[in-house]
Protein backbone atom coordinates (compact mmCIF):
# COMPACT_ATOMS: atom_id res chain seq x y z
CA UNK A 1 0.00 0.00 0.00
CA UNK A 2 1.19 4.01 -0.80
CA UNK A 3 2.34 5.43 2.24
CA UNK A 4 0.12 8.74 3.14
CA UNK A 5 1.77 11.53 3.35
CA UNK A 6 -1.06 13.66 5.48
CA UNK A 7 -4.78 12.84 6.65
CA UNK A 8 -6.27 15.73 4.89
CA UNK A 9 -4.63 17.68 2.36
CA UNK A 10 -6.06 21.47 2.04
CA UNK A 11 -5.74 23.23 -1.20
CA UNK A 12 -5.45 27.28 -0.58
CA UNK A 13 -4.46 29.40 2.64
CA UNK A 14 -6.82 32.19 2.15
CA UNK A 15 -8.71 32.50 4.95
CA UNK A 16 -10.99 29.69 4.96
CA UNK A 17 -8.29 27.42 3.82
CA UNK A 18 -5.91 28.51 6.58
CA UNK A 19 -8.75 28.58 9.06
CA UNK A 20 -9.36 24.78 8.06
CA UNK A 21 -5.53 23.80 8.42
CA UNK A 22 -5.91 25.10 12.36
CA UNK A 23 -8.93 23.32 12.72
CA UNK A 24 -7.90 20.28 11.65
CA UNK A 25 -4.53 20.14 12.98
CA UNK A 26 -6.04 21.20 16.50
CA UNK A 27 -7.69 18.32 16.64
CA UNK A 28 -4.31 16.10 15.83
CA UNK A 29 -5.37 15.66 12.52
CA UNK A 30 -2.13 14.91 10.17
CA UNK A 31 -2.38 17.99 7.39
CA UNK A 32 -0.46 19.17 4.66
CA UNK A 33 -2.29 22.96 3.25
CA UNK A 34 -0.36 24.62 -0.17
CA UNK A 35 -0.77 27.64 -1.52
CA UNK A 36 -0.09 28.75 -5.44
CA UNK A 37 1.16 31.84 -4.14
CA UNK A 38 4.13 33.12 -1.09
CA UNK A 39 2.51 34.16 2.42
CA UNK A 40 0.88 37.63 2.57
CA UNK A 41 -0.01 37.44 -1.48
CA UNK A 42 -2.38 39.93 -2.94
CA UNK A 43 -3.32 37.75 -5.82
CA UNK A 44 -6.48 36.30 -4.13
CA UNK A 45 -9.02 37.30 -1.91
CA UNK A 46 -8.70 36.98 1.62
CA UNK A 47 -5.53 39.94 1.89
CA UNK A 48 -5.83 43.91 3.11
CA UNK A 49 -6.11 45.10 6.58
CA UNK A 50 -9.54 45.16 7.36
CA UNK A 51 -12.82 43.48 6.59
CA UNK A 52 -16.44 44.32 7.92
CA UNK A 53 -18.35 41.78 10.27
CA UNK A 54 -21.99 42.10 11.01
CA UNK A 55 -25.22 39.85 12.10
CA UNK A 56 -27.64 41.75 10.04
CA UNK A 57 -28.26 39.14 6.97
CA UNK A 58 -31.32 38.89 5.05
CA UNK A 59 -32.70 35.59 6.19
CA UNK A 60 -32.50 33.73 9.36
CA UNK A 61 -31.35 30.56 7.62
CA UNK A 62 -27.83 32.40 8.52
CA UNK A 63 -27.77 33.42 11.96
CA UNK A 64 -26.38 30.17 13.53
CA UNK A 65 -23.28 30.23 10.86
CA UNK A 66 -23.07 34.11 11.74
CA UNK A 67 -22.95 32.87 15.26
CA UNK A 68 -20.44 30.34 15.03
CA UNK A 69 -18.82 33.19 13.19
CA UNK A 70 -18.12 35.68 16.30
CA UNK A 71 -17.40 32.63 18.52
CA UNK A 72 -14.58 31.45 16.80
CA UNK A 73 -13.45 35.16 15.83
CA UNK A 74 -13.17 35.46 20.00
CA UNK A 75 -11.55 32.20 20.40
CA UNK A 76 -8.86 32.77 17.98
CA UNK A 77 -8.52 36.61 19.56
CA UNK A 78 -7.77 34.50 23.26
CA UNK A 79 -5.71 31.93 21.78
CA UNK A 80 -3.48 34.35 19.57
CA UNK A 81 -3.64 37.36 22.36
CA UNK A 82 -4.55 39.88 19.49
CA UNK A 83 -7.44 42.28 19.41
CA UNK A 84 -9.09 41.29 15.88
CA UNK A 85 -12.41 42.22 16.03
CA UNK A 86 -13.60 45.77 16.98
CA UNK A 87 -17.02 46.35 17.21
CA UNK A 88 -18.90 49.69 16.07
CA UNK A 89 -22.15 48.90 15.35
CA UNK A 90 -23.52 48.69 11.47
CA UNK A 91 -26.16 50.94 9.84
CA UNK A 92 -26.99 49.31 6.53
CA UNK A 93 -29.27 51.44 4.01
CA UNK A 94 -31.93 50.39 1.30
CA UNK A 95 -35.10 51.74 -0.48
CA UNK A 96 -38.27 50.40 0.66
CA UNK A 97 -38.63 47.28 2.61
CA UNK A 98 -35.39 45.54 4.05
CA UNK A 99 -34.62 41.86 3.95
CA UNK A 100 -31.82 42.55 6.65
CA UNK A 101 -32.60 40.85 9.99
CA UNK A 102 -30.33 38.87 12.73
CA UNK A 103 -30.31 38.55 16.40
CA UNK A 104 -30.39 42.20 18.05
CA UNK A 105 -30.71 44.02 15.30
CA UNK A 106 -33.44 46.68 14.30
CA UNK A 107 -35.09 48.71 11.43
CA UNK A 108 -34.70 52.52 11.92
CA UNK A 109 -37.02 54.87 9.88
CA UNK A 110 -35.91 58.21 11.48
CA UNK A 111 -33.29 59.66 10.05
CA UNK A 112 -33.02 61.71 13.04
CA UNK A 113 -32.74 58.42 14.75
CA UNK A 114 -29.57 57.33 12.02
CA UNK A 115 -27.91 60.36 12.90
CA UNK A 116 -28.12 59.67 16.44
CA UNK A 117 -26.70 56.18 15.95
CA UNK A 118 -23.89 56.93 13.06
CA UNK A 119 -23.67 60.58 12.84
CA UNK A 120 -20.70 60.59 10.35
CA UNK A 121 -22.86 58.36 7.87
CA UNK A 122 -24.69 60.54 5.63
CA UNK A 123 -27.82 58.49 4.82
CA UNK A 124 -29.32 59.45 1.21
CA UNK A 125 -32.85 61.05 1.65
CA UNK A 126 -35.80 58.81 1.65
CA UNK A 127 -33.79 55.44 2.71
CA UNK A 128 -34.56 52.89 5.64
CA UNK A 129 -31.60 51.56 7.57
CA UNK A 130 -30.98 47.97 9.62
CA UNK A 131 -28.65 49.17 12.16
CA UNK A 132 -26.97 45.74 14.07
CA UNK A 133 -25.04 46.77 17.07
CA UNK A 134 -22.55 43.70 17.16
CA UNK A 135 -21.63 44.58 13.30
CA UNK A 136 -17.94 46.31 13.73
CA UNK A 137 -14.47 45.58 11.69
CA UNK A 138 -12.04 42.56 11.56
CA UNK A 139 -8.25 43.18 11.41
CA UNK A 140 -8.27 41.30 8.15
CA UNK A 141 -4.05 40.26 7.20
CA UNK A 142 -3.23 39.77 10.83
CA UNK A 143 -6.54 37.14 11.60
CA UNK A 144 -5.12 35.20 8.40
CA UNK A 145 -1.51 35.50 9.73
CA UNK A 146 -2.93 33.87 13.36
CA UNK A 147 -4.79 31.18 11.54
CA UNK A 148 -1.76 30.30 9.78
CA UNK A 149 0.69 30.05 12.91
CA UNK A 150 -1.88 28.39 14.91
CA UNK A 151 -2.60 25.51 12.56
CA UNK A 152 1.86 25.71 12.18
CA UNK A 153 1.74 25.82 16.61
CA UNK A 154 -0.49 22.24 16.02
CA UNK A 155 1.84 19.90 13.38
CA UNK A 156 0.34 21.50 9.77
CA UNK A 157 2.68 21.92 7.21
CA UNK A 158 1.92 25.12 5.16
CA UNK A 159 3.71 24.62 2.04
CA UNK A 160 3.66 28.43 -0.31
CA UNK A 161 4.83 28.81 -3.95
CA UNK A 162 2.80 25.15 -4.61
CA UNK A 163 0.96 25.19 -8.00
CA UNK A 164 -2.13 22.61 -7.92
CA UNK A 165 -2.05 20.48 -11.63
CA UNK A 166 -5.05 18.59 -10.52
CA UNK A 167 -6.40 15.87 -8.71
CA UNK A 168 -7.68 11.91 -8.60
CA UNK A 169 -9.15 9.80 -6.64
CA UNK A 170 -7.68 6.24 -6.02
CA UNK A 171 -7.88 3.59 -3.37
CA UNK A 172 -6.31 4.70 -0.57
CA UNK A 173 -7.77 8.08 -1.04
CA UNK A 174 -6.74 11.02 -3.08
CA UNK A 175 -3.58 11.81 -4.59
CA UNK A 176 -2.95 15.68 -5.51
CA UNK A 177 -0.57 16.21 -8.52
CA UNK A 178 1.43 19.88 -7.71
CA UNK A 179 4.69 21.22 -9.75
CA UNK A 180 6.33 20.16 -6.68
CA UNK A 181 5.30 16.00 -6.67
CA UNK A 182 2.39 13.92 -5.79
CA UNK A 183 0.91 14.19 -2.32
CA UNK A 184 -1.08 11.52 -1.01
CA UNK A 185 -3.84 11.65 1.73
CA UNK A 186 -7.33 10.60 2.71
CA UNK A 187 -9.42 13.39 2.43
CA UNK A 188 -8.63 16.47 0.00
CA UNK A 189 -10.39 19.54 1.05
CA UNK A 190 -10.50 22.29 -1.77
CA UNK A 191 -10.50 25.89 -0.95
CA UNK A 192 -9.35 27.70 -3.94
CA UNK A 193 -10.68 30.99 -4.19
CA UNK A 194 -10.92 32.36 -7.55
CA UNK A 195 -9.52 29.64 -8.74
CA UNK A 196 -12.24 27.21 -7.79
CA UNK A 197 -14.10 26.43 -11.22
CA UNK A 198 -10.38 25.68 -12.73
CA UNK A 199 -10.01 23.04 -9.35
CA UNK A 200 -13.58 21.67 -9.05
CA UNK A 201 -15.29 21.65 -12.75
CA UNK A 202 -18.20 21.43 -11.94
CA UNK A 203 -18.22 24.54 -10.44
CA UNK A 204 -17.20 26.66 -12.59
CA UNK A 205 -21.15 27.02 -14.02
CA UNK A 206 -21.87 28.62 -10.97
CA UNK A 207 -19.33 31.21 -10.11
CA UNK A 208 -17.89 34.30 -11.37
CA UNK A 209 -14.97 36.22 -10.63
CA UNK A 210 -15.24 39.80 -10.34
CA UNK A 211 -13.04 42.70 -10.06
CA UNK A 212 -13.99 44.74 -6.86
CA UNK A 213 -11.98 48.07 -6.06
CA UNK A 214 -11.74 50.06 -2.59
CA UNK A 215 -10.18 53.15 -1.55
CA UNK A 216 -9.11 53.76 1.95
CA UNK A 217 -8.33 57.62 3.03
CA UNK A 218 -5.76 59.00 5.73
CA UNK A 219 -6.60 57.63 9.32
CA UNK A 220 -7.24 59.68 12.74
CA UNK A 221 -10.27 61.75 10.94
CA UNK A 222 -12.97 61.78 13.70
CA UNK A 223 -15.80 61.33 11.43
CA UNK A 224 -14.89 58.08 10.29
CA UNK A 225 -14.24 56.84 13.66
CA UNK A 226 -16.55 55.09 15.93
CA UNK A 227 -18.92 56.57 17.22
CA UNK A 228 -19.50 58.83 14.51
CA UNK A 229 -18.76 56.41 11.54
CA UNK A 230 -19.22 52.16 11.79
CA UNK A 231 -19.41 49.82 9.17
CA UNK A 232 -22.21 50.87 6.68
CA UNK A 233 -23.54 50.12 3.58
CA UNK A 234 -26.21 52.37 0.65
CA UNK A 235 -28.05 49.56 -1.38
CA UNK A 236 -28.08 51.11 -4.81
CA UNK A 237 -28.80 49.44 -8.35
CA UNK A 238 -25.40 50.59 -9.83
CA UNK A 239 -24.19 47.96 -6.79
CA UNK A 240 -23.69 48.27 -2.73
CA UNK A 241 -21.62 50.40 -1.68
CA UNK A 242 -19.54 49.62 1.35
CA UNK A 243 -17.85 51.50 4.21
CA UNK A 244 -15.53 50.18 6.91
CA UNK A 245 -14.71 52.83 9.75
CA UNK A 246 -11.05 53.77 10.76
CA UNK A 247 -10.87 51.28 13.76
CA UNK A 248 -7.85 50.97 14.94
CA UNK A 249 -6.35 53.35 13.15
CA UNK A 250 -6.62 51.42 9.72
CA UNK A 251 -8.44 54.53 7.58
CA UNK A 252 -11.87 54.69 6.10
CA UNK A 253 -12.48 52.08 3.34
CA UNK A 254 -14.88 52.07 1.03
CA UNK A 255 -15.99 49.86 -2.25
CA UNK A 256 -18.40 48.79 -4.45
CA UNK A 257 -19.64 45.50 -4.24
CA UNK A 258 -19.86 45.35 -8.39
CA UNK A 259 -17.22 44.84 -10.80
CA UNK A 260 -16.60 43.31 -14.02
CA UNK A 261 -15.66 39.68 -14.54
CA UNK A 262 -11.87 39.04 -14.16
CA UNK A 263 -9.72 36.13 -15.44
CA UNK A 264 -7.89 35.64 -12.27
CA UNK A 265 -4.93 34.28 -13.97
CA UNK A 266 -4.27 37.56 -15.03
CA UNK A 267 -2.95 39.72 -12.01
CA UNK A 268 -5.85 42.31 -11.05
CA UNK A 269 -5.79 45.84 -12.48
CA UNK A 270 -5.62 48.52 -9.81
CA UNK A 271 -8.06 51.51 -9.67
CA UNK A 272 -7.61 53.52 -13.10
CA UNK A 273 -7.62 57.81 -12.11
CA UNK A 274 -11.02 57.56 -13.65
CA UNK A 275 -12.10 54.89 -11.01
CA UNK A 276 -10.33 56.48 -8.25
CA UNK A 277 -12.54 59.77 -9.13
CA UNK A 278 -15.85 57.73 -8.77
CA UNK A 279 -14.85 55.77 -5.11
CA UNK A 280 -13.78 59.62 -3.70
CA UNK A 281 -17.12 61.09 -4.90
CA UNK A 282 -19.12 58.11 -3.18
CA UNK A 283 -16.83 58.74 0.08
CA UNK A 284 -17.91 62.92 -0.30
CA UNK A 285 -21.47 61.95 -0.78
CA UNK A 286 -22.05 59.19 2.28
CA UNK A 287 -19.05 60.32 4.45
CA UNK A 288 -19.33 63.98 3.99
CA UNK A 289 -16.54 66.65 5.75
CA UNK A 290 -13.89 63.12 5.45
CA UNK A 291 -10.66 64.10 3.40
CA UNK A 292 -11.25 61.43 0.90
CA UNK A 293 -7.76 61.61 -0.09
CA UNK A 294 -6.36 58.24 -0.63
CA UNK A 295 -3.68 56.84 1.17
CA UNK A 296 -4.34 53.28 -0.73
CA UNK A 297 -6.28 52.44 -4.26
CA UNK A 298 -6.54 48.03 -4.02
CA UNK A 299 -8.33 45.60 -6.41
CA UNK A 300 -9.28 42.31 -5.30
CA UNK A 301 -11.43 39.30 -6.49
CA UNK A 302 -14.97 38.39 -5.48
CA UNK A 303 -16.19 34.81 -6.75
CA UNK A 304 -19.92 35.17 -6.99
CA UNK A 305 -22.38 33.13 -7.05
CA UNK A 306 -26.27 34.03 -8.46
CA UNK A 307 -27.56 34.27 -5.00
CA UNK A 308 -24.57 34.90 -3.10
CA UNK A 309 -24.99 31.45 -1.27
CA UNK A 310 -21.54 29.32 -0.38
CA UNK A 311 -21.22 26.20 -1.88
CA UNK A 312 -19.61 24.09 1.24
CA UNK A 313 -19.67 19.97 1.25
CA UNK A 314 -18.42 16.97 -0.19
CA UNK A 315 -18.18 16.10 -3.80
CA UNK A 316 -21.13 13.97 -5.24
CA UNK A 317 -18.18 11.66 -7.62
CA UNK A 318 -15.57 11.85 -4.94
CA UNK A 319 -17.16 11.97 -1.53
CA UNK A 320 -13.46 12.27 -0.16
CA UNK A 321 -13.05 15.91 -1.40
CA UNK A 322 -14.55 18.63 0.44
CA UNK A 323 -15.17 22.05 -1.25
CA UNK A 324 -15.36 25.13 -0.17
CA UNK A 325 -16.19 28.22 -2.50
CA UNK A 326 -17.51 30.59 0.85
CA UNK A 327 -17.49 34.06 -0.84
CA UNK A 328 -19.85 35.97 -3.13
CA UNK A 329 -18.51 39.22 -0.98
CA UNK A 330 -19.52 38.28 2.47
CA UNK A 331 -16.93 35.01 3.09
CA UNK A 332 -14.29 36.70 5.17
CA UNK A 333 -16.09 37.37 8.16
CA UNK A 334 -17.00 33.80 8.17
CA UNK A 335 -13.55 32.52 7.99
CA UNK A 336 -13.73 30.09 11.70
CA UNK A 337 -16.63 28.97 11.11
CA UNK A 338 -15.92 27.57 7.63
CA UNK A 339 -12.64 26.16 9.05
CA UNK A 340 -14.42 24.37 11.51
CA UNK A 341 -17.48 23.32 9.47
CA UNK A 342 -14.80 21.73 6.43
CA UNK A 343 -12.72 19.94 9.52
CA UNK A 344 -15.89 18.31 10.52
CA UNK A 345 -17.14 17.07 7.06
CA UNK A 346 -13.17 16.27 6.18
CA UNK A 347 -13.41 13.67 9.00
CA UNK A 348 -16.76 12.44 8.75
CA UNK A 349 -18.90 14.47 11.27
CA UNK A 350 -22.17 15.34 9.44
CA UNK A 351 -22.94 19.11 9.15
CA UNK A 352 -26.96 18.75 8.12
CA UNK A 353 -27.35 22.91 9.52
CA UNK A 354 -25.31 23.34 6.32
CA UNK A 355 -27.80 22.02 4.12
CA UNK A 356 -28.66 25.87 2.91
CA UNK A 357 -25.04 26.19 1.53
CA UNK A 358 -24.19 22.70 0.77
CA UNK A 359 -22.98 21.05 -2.31
CA UNK A 360 -25.76 18.57 -2.42
CA UNK A 361 -28.17 21.81 -2.68
CA UNK A 362 -26.73 22.50 -5.88
CA UNK A 363 -26.76 18.66 -6.97
CA UNK A 364 -22.92 18.59 -7.09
Amino acid sequence: MTALDADVIVVGLGVHGSATAAALARRGVAVIAVDRFAPAHTRGSSHGRTRMIRRAYPNPVWNDFVSRAFAGWSELERESGLTLLHRTGGLYAHRGESQLQGPGCMVVDDPSHMSDLMPGFGVPAGYRAVYDPEAGVLEASQAVAALQRSAEADGAELRWETRVEGWERVPSGIVLRTDAGDLRARRLVIAGGSWMGALVPELAPLLEVWRILTVTVAPGQAIGMPPSLGAFSVDRAEGLVFGIPDAAANGVKLGVDAGEIWDPETQVAPPTAAEAGVLRSLLDTYVPGLDSTPVELAACLYTMTADKRFVIGPLRRAPEVVVASACSGHGFKFGPAVGEALADLATGVDREDLDFISTSRREL
